[in-house]
Parts: structure tokens; sequence; C-alpha cells
């Protein structure tokens, strides 16, 4: 529901009433299903007020699935190698997809923007226009960023690079400059 109706961090969320009988559950089950989001950090309930969706971008629910999921090394590995592969993909797909416009564009955003790594990839993402593999990689990323792995430092110059590996069209060439960027062995 939240998504259907394009809800924001800030919105309120219908009452327990409404939601009760819009998802004809009883009011005890929604009562439960609040409290349980609202634990999680999702949503605020505001005494008199309502209840509230929250600002979840930073969010602790992914440090609170990581102590789970990321017992073993083997699990950190997977994630890192999942995101690189995915990055990857999304660089193989622009090289398809994108036109020569989207690439230029893109590339004057890059030497002209402040950006962190995770902006920079949130773009080649984008660019694919693959909404999986959008939802994928934030997921990845920011369990990715919940292992606090020492940062790789990377100069805009290696970013801008990478792109202009992407406007010549070689697939070769894409990859080892994705694998120089991400100080990845060129094999």
């Amino acid at each position: 529901m939240i998504e259907r109706k394009n809800l924001k961090p800030g919105d309120k969320l219908p009452s327990e009433r409404e939601l009760s009988e819009r998802l004809n559950v009883g009011r005890s089950s929604v009562r439960e299903a609040l409290r349980a989001l609202e634990l999680l950090g999702l949503i605020e309930t505001r005494r008199g007020e309502g209840t509230y969706i929250r600002d979840y971008g930073g969010h602790q629910l992914v440090q609170l699935l990581s102590t789970f999921i990321l017992q073993d090394e083997n699990a950190k590995r997977d994630i890192i190698e999942t995101k690189y592969l995915i990055e990857l993909d999304c660089l193989w797909l622009n090289l398809h997809k994108s036109s020569d416009g989207q690439l230029q564009e893109f590339k004057s955003w890059a030497e002209t923007a402040h950006y962190t790594d995770d902006e920079f990839f949130l773009k080649v993402v984008r660019l694919t226009e693959n909404h999986l593999f959008l939802r994928m990689w934030i997921i990845l990323k920011d369990y990715y960023n919940s292992l606090q792995l020492d940062q790789i430092a990377t100069s805009k110059e290696e970013y801008v690079q990478l792109i202009d590996m992407l406007i010549t069209r070689n697939e070769s060439l894409i990859r080892n400059a994705y694998k120089s960027l991400r100080k990845l062995s060129k094999n």
C-alpha cells in the first residue's frame, strides 16, 4: 500500500480501523503489525496524531538483519561478490541499452558533481532502467556498507575513465576499467 500510493517519510498512515477494513483483518492483527514496524523503526506513532512513515534511508534494519545473515566470512564474501557482479552486469546493460547522449550526460555529471561511490553506482544502475537490479543493488549496497570495510580510495578520474570505456562500447575495456576501479585482479 505504501508503494502503490507512493507514500514518503513523514506521510500519515490510515488509522488502525481503516487499515483493518482495507486489509480485511482484525484490529489486533493490524495493531501487532504496526507495533512490529515501529520496533524496526519504519514507522512512528505520535500520541493523539496518528502513525507516520519514518525516514528509513540510513535504517537500523539492515544492521539488525546483518547480525543474522552475515555471521560467517562466506556470507560476507558473497555480499561483496554479488554487489560487484550486479555493478558489472549493469555496466554491460548500459553498454547495450544506453544511448550515446545518455552516456555523455552521465560523463558530464561525473566530471562536475561531487559524489560518493554509492551515488555513482546508483546512477549506473538507474541508467539500465532495470528495476529488479536497482532493488537488488540497493539491498546489497546496504549490507555491503554494514560490513564497514576499509574504503578503497577512488579518484574522480577513475569514475570518468569507466564512463569513457562505456562510451567506447568495448566490453573488455569496460571490464578492465571496473576491475581497476575496484582494485580487483585483471584475470
